[in-house]
């Protein structure tokens, strides 16, 4: 199966069913007055957490996703059924960002966790709610929202505890099938890895931890060269690092310690906090003949090296005769007991604490004169009553023309150089100007 692990979609919450003008019409009952029910609610779209789901290959295919409507009001003062929401699976360590303001919209890493990412629409008041002493009768009911609509970018971070980082062919692959009951593919050439492979570590006394085979590394991967960042996006939530590096020798051009730097670096260079978490250096291909003279000389230029700390721990194993791999594995979980969880880059919150402000700076509507005898008049508010406005009704758009002459929009057009017979339009709903 495929690995995707960033992907676009696109959500459509569902439509407020409308309110209905309804009056009570039954045998004995003199003007039974106004009995039109409102409309049910839209469904929402939400993103629900599934630990079954390994990668978004679900969202190849479909990206696209639109949630039912609410029915329509009914007589009797009957509201409308209320949709179902649509909800849709995602992996752990899913990160969703609103592609129109770049924001991170959340971070799902809890299996069963929900994230509303599209609101349905209110159902429409139906006009049982607009009687009045005046006005015993209305004919006056509302449109049903519509649901919100977003371009969503969805970015799978691998969820593993530890994380397996290297040069192609250091033996990632080989140590994760020897420790766990993951079946990675295992073969001698370049770029065996692909895509991340995780397995479940159990060790004897009781504790397990998830570790992930994750793609080699080349020289410039910050920069995308190679696999790039589609690797380094994976090792941001590992809490503990086993940088694995081959001492076989076979490869002579293949010099360990400048392996150990050039690996270092590129995770620098993606995030310096990647270089803060804790690191055990484990030399590999212990079994091959040169291996032990190839790992002095790897230790001395480590120790010649100022930039290394003292105290940088160097755990050699053979996974082919599993020498040294239980002893890794403890020491492992050691450092994951002590070890408290990383935020991801990118997701760092701007301050311990937040004042949230209400901000009057946007105006109900505005004017614009788009040619001689037209004007468009739009803003969020407004845009808002004429979406809810039924305009079947001759007493719906006389409440409107209240609306926006309280709200000023009258004098507004007015002074703005409006005359007679001028076509104001609101969305797609035009009318004449009269003073």
């Amino acid at each position: 199966m495929a690995f995707v692990d960033q992907v676009k979609i696109n959500v459509k919450a569902g439509k407020g069913g409308d309110g209905v003008v309804s009056f009570r019409h039954e045998k004995y009952v003199d003007m039974g007055g106004p009995f039109g029910g409102d409309g049910g609610h839209g469904g929402s779209v939400i993103l629900k957490v599934d630990s079954g789901l390994r990668t978004l290959m679900d969202f190849r295919y479909k990206t696209h996703f639109k949630a039912t409507p609410g029915q329509n009001g009914a007589t009797k003062g009957m509201t409308g059924r209320s949709a179902e929401d649509l909800v849709i699976k995602v992996p752990e360590g899913t990160t969703v960002t609103n592609t129109e303001t770049g924001q991170i919209v959340a971070d799902l890493t809890e299996p069963g966790q929900e994230l509303v990412v599209a609101e349905g629409g209110r159902g429409g008041r139906g006009n049982i709610h607009f009687a009045t002493s005046k006005n015993p009768a209305p004919e006056i009911a509302e449109n049903g929202e519509p649901g919100q609509e977003f371009s969503l970018q969805l970015e799978l971070r691998v969820l593993a505890d530890v994380g397996l980082v290297g040069f192609p062919s250091v033996g990632k692959s080989t140590l994760l099938s020897v420790v766990t009951a993951a079946k990675p593919k295992v073969a001698a050439y370049h770029f065996t890895t692909l895509v991340p492979n995780l397995g479940m570590v159990q060790l004897d006394d009781g504790r397990d931890f998830v570790m992930a085979d994750l793609p080699g590394l080349i020289e410039g991967a910050s920069d995308g060269v190679g696999l790039g960042v589609q690797f380094l996006r994976h090792v941001e939530r590992t809490r503990v690092i086993l940088h694995m590096i081959d001492m076989s020798g076979i490869d002579p051009e293949n010099d360990p310690y400048e392996a150990y730097k050039a690996i270092n670096s590129e995770l620098e260079t993606y995030d310096p906090a990647l270089l803060e978490r804790p690191q055990i250096i484990v030399p590999t291909k212990m079994d091959m003949p040169d291996a032990e003279e190839t790992l002095a000389e790897f230790k001395q230029k480590l120790a010649d090296d100022p930039s290394v700390p003292d105290d940088v721990e160097i755990m050699p194993i053979s996974s082919l005769n599993r020498e040294g791999v239980q002893p890794l594995m403890r020491r492992t979980a050691d450092l994951l007991d002590v070890t408290p969880q990383f935020i991801a880059k990118g997701m760092e919150p701007e301050s311990e604490t937040t004042m949230y402000e209400f901000k009057d700076d946007q105006p109900a509507f505005q004017i614009d004169h788009a040619e001689d005898d037209l004007w468009i008049v739009y803003g969020d508010e407004i845009e808002d009553i004429m979406r809810r406005t039924n305009t079947a009704f001759t007493e719906s758009l006389m409440r409107f023309a209240r609306v926006m002459r309280k709200m000023g929009v009258d004098a507004a057009l007015h002074d703005a150089g409006a005359k007679n017979g001028d076509t104001v339009q609101i969305l797609d709903f035009q009318f004449e100007y009269e003073e």
